[in-house]
């Protein structure tokens, strides 16, 4: 029997709930909730999953499984289409390297720049795609498009929801442009499903109208984020790709907490650059899971130039996983986070304080919103 013989990727529309609902029942019969997976370096796992799936460890493994979702999506698929909404993140990189190297140019990547990315992500996105990988690449500028649509939004649910339908309406609109469309990828992996079932609301989940219902391929949504990245690596994906910081759909629009303004908006972009660039030049990216920076809705007060500054607190987390349900804090050398501090109160425009989260997974989810 096939390593993979549940044919992990093909989970269509109909029908497709049932099936998770059974795998996630299998799951939950273990005895093993989420919250109590806790990983630790060199334990093998396996045992906390359905025992018919085995654990992508190995580059042969990740081959297995390359080969099987090959011949899958080809099965599937055939001489049709394919759009994918392409974010640079591992999750959709993955989905789109292996449609590539599946069914090539039927695939169409489709890049929404919602001003909502990393420092520097949408030209990187262009380059590595369609420069290098000659990817089927389309680049669409929405950033006032959706800024305007979240003035004055506090919630953090109304957030995700709202960039979740204009993403929605932004790309139903490239698909109409588009002929002969009949499947839509999506860089779904099984932490994201299970988090949509009751702590928050995820982006890959949601619909498109009636009269543009494509079938799903979602190669990796039964993958957890290291076994993702083992399958990049397999890929032939580069590093830099490959072992990038995790994303969230919603982007800095949950980074930037409450009603999202773009000055806030700009100062999370530069003080997460900044903490980014110090962790890369003190050798710790890769070895830190995900580190990235916060700031609130409220300012504390501070003193620049000898006056009084009523600015923004930034907040910074980092934190180390293996499947994303738990996470650790990572211990970081504080003389490095009082460089990160200098750096990000004397060169972010509007910030005066910076503090570190110290909330392990549970009780806190990696994210603040």
């Amino acid at each position: 029997m096939s390593l993979y013989s549940r044919k992990w990727g093909k989970v269509k529309r109909k029908g497709g709930e049932k099936w998770l609902a059974q795998r996630q029942e299998r799951r939950y019969n273990t005895g093993i909730r989420p919250e109590a997976m806790k990983k630790t370096e060199g334990k093998n796992m396996n045992h906390q999953r359905p025992e018919t799936m085995e654990r992508i460890t190995t580059p042969a493994l990740a081959q297995a499984f390359i080969d099987e979702q090959i011949a899958e999506i080809k099965a599937q698929v055939g001489d049709r289409k394919v759009l994918l909404a392409l974010s640079g993140g591992v999750d959709s990189s993955v989905v789109a390297a292996l449609l590539i190297k599946a069914i090539g140019k039927q695939l169409v990547c489709v890049h929404v720049n919602h001003g909502l990315l990393r420092k520097g992500e949408p030209e990187q996105v262009v380059k590595v795609f369609r420069d290098e990988m000659d990817a089927n690449l389309v680049y669409v500028d929405a950033v006032d498009r959706f800024l305007d649509k979240l003035a004055g939004i506090s919630d953090p649910e109304q957030k995700r929801k709202v960039i979740g339908a204009e993403f929605i309406r932004v790309f139903e609109e490239e698909a109409r442009k588009l002929e002969g469309i009949e499947f839509l990828a999506q860089g779904t992996i099984y932490p994201d499903i299970l988090e949509s079932g009751g702590v928050k609301a995820h982006h890959n989940v949601g619909g498109l109208p009636e009269d543009l219902q494509f079938e799903l391929v979602e190669p990796v949504r039964l993958l957890f984020k290291d076994e993702v990245r083992v399958v990049g690596k397999a890929l032939g994906l580069p590093d830099g790709m490959v072992f990038r910081q995790p994303f969230p759909g919603p982007g800095l629009g949950v980074r930037c907490l409450g009603a999202i303004t773009r000055d806030r908006l700009e100062a999370v972009r530069e003080s997460d650059a900044i903490l980014r660039e110090e962790f890369a030049k003190n050798g710790l990216e890769g070895k830190v899971w995900q580190y990235f920076t916060v700031i609130p809705d409220f300012k504390s007060v501070g003193v620049r130039d000898d006056k009084r500054a009523d600015e923004w607190p930034v907040i910074i987390r980092a934190v180390n996983t293996v499947d994303a349900m738990t996470a650790t804090v990572e211990d970081i050398p504080f003389a490095l986070l009082q460089h990160i501090t200098q750096r990000i109160t004397h060169e972010v425009k509007g910030v005066n304080r910076v503090c570190y989260d110290l909330t392990p997974k549970p009780t806190g989810t990696i994210e603040w919103e």
